[in-house]
Parts: C-alpha cells; sequence; structure tokens
C-alpha cells in the first residue's frame, strides 16, 4: 500500500473545507490527456462531496511524453500567486484543443496577470523549485503515472471515473 510523503502541506493547492472528513489528492500532468479526462470526473466529485471533500493538486509533469507538461505547471503556479491557481488549473484542463502558450498566456490575461510577467516567470523557471517538490514527493509516494490519486493518504489504485472516486469515497466515510 503507497501512502502519500509528505502528507498535506502548507504549500499545496486546496480547495474545499480545510476541516473536511476526506482529502483527495491528485498528481497530474496538464498535458496529460488521462489527467484531462479525470479533471471532469474530480469536478463531480467534488460537487457530490462539497462539505466532506477538500481536494489537492500535486505537479507531476511527464516531461519526457509531455513537453509542455511543466511550462503549464509554471503558468499555474503563477497564477496561484496571484491567488487564481484554481482557475488557471480548471483552464488549462478545460481548453484542451488550445493547449500551449497561447493558451497559458490568453488564460492569465484574463486573470489579470501581464503577458510579461508570466512570460519572465517562464522564462526564469521561477516555479521550477515547488514543482520539482511535487513530482519528488510524487516518486516518493510511488507514483508512476498521471493521474495518480491519494484518498486520506492513501493511494487509490482504481479509476478515475466518478463511479470508482465516489465509492472509495463513501468507504472512506
Amino acid at each position: 500500500m503507497s501512502v502519500l510523503r509528505p502528507p498535506m502541506q502548507p504549500n499545496d493547492h486546496v480547495r474545499g473545507p480545510p476541516d473536511a472528513p476526506i482529502t483527495l489528492v491528485e498528481y497530474g500532468d496538464f498535458e496529460c490527456p488521462y489527467c484531462a479526462a479525470a479533471h471532469s470526473q474530480v469536478r463531480l466529485v467534488e460537487q457530490r462531496f462539497a462539505t466532506q471533500l477538500r481536494f489537492a493538486f500535486r505537479h507531476f509533469p511527464l516531461t519526457q511524453v509531455h513537453p509542455l507538461a511543466e511550462p503549464a505547471a509554471e503558468a499555474a503556479e503563477v497564477a496561484g500567486a496571484h491567488g487564481h491557481f484554481w482557475e488557471m488549473h480548471d483552464g488549462l484542463y478545460e481548453n484542451r484543443k488550445d493547449f500551449g502558450a497561447s493558451l497559458f498566456l490568453a488564460l492569465a490575461e484574463q486573470l489579470g496577470i501581464a503577458e510579461s510577467e508570466l512570460s519572465a516567470a517562464l522564462a526564469a523557471r521561477k516555479y521550477a523549485p515547488k514543482i520539482q517538490s511535487d513530482f519528488l514527493s510524487g516518486v516518493r509516494s510511488g507514483v508512476n503515472g498521471t493521474p495518480t490519486f491519494f484518498i486520506n493518504g492513501v493511494r487509490h489504485d482504481q479509476g478515475y471515473q466518478f463511479e470508482e472516486l465516489a465509492g472509495a469515497i463513501e468507504a472512506s466515510l
């Protein structure tokens, strides 16, 4: 059984009640088609368990097969520095057909982030240490692909369809 290492951290991106009895953590890659498919399922799970679930996202860019995954993660971190991580997160997954640098810039502009700021942060790899930290925590937690989920710190080895995630969450309540 794989467990989440480290457990939840203050710098994790989290939405939902901080005192929720269930914590769902996803290790994801913004360029991964499976993560994009899981996104809609996770949103349904968040709606179903609104008061009982907090959801956290950690970066796990698979850069060998997804060359834009790390720049997308950095764009999300830039947005996060402005309090808009989740808007960028959702926008990246919900606009798959336009995935690329132009999407990162368009989403940033919608969030009030200057193109020059995003471009400078990407060029300097300003948020690479945070992304690397998330990635290494995934490796320590036994993550070897995306998406990988943990429910209350224990790896969820079933699928990411709503029924499978919701069933595992119900069993944990």
